[in-house]
């Protein structure tokens, strides 16, 4: 099965901790990052920070943010409903 290129990882560098890594999420999740990053009135670059400063164990950076926006996204839809 392919995927169409919406679904396909894309790969884009962040800058953590002042050090340079790579990083492939869906075009779904980078857009959900930054416009969380963005609401926050922060960089992407300072989000991915935190996110991988909070991370535990062998959780890998790209598991990581997408955990955190789907936290983020279901906290969003759970506000919104009850508010």
């Amino acid at each position: 099965m392919t995927l169409p290129p919406s679904l396909r990882p894309q790969k884009h560098s962040l800058t953590l901790h002042g050090h340079r890594t790579s990083v492939s999420l869906e075009p779904e999740f980078w857009d959900a990052l930054r416009s969380i990053a963005a609401a926050r009135g922060v960089a992407v670059n300072l989000l991915a920070s935190d996110i991988d400063a909070a991370r535990q164990g062998d959780v890998g950076l790209a598991s990581a943010i997408r955990v955190f926006v789907l936290r983020e996204v279901r906290s969003a839809d759970s506000s919104l409903r009850q508010g």
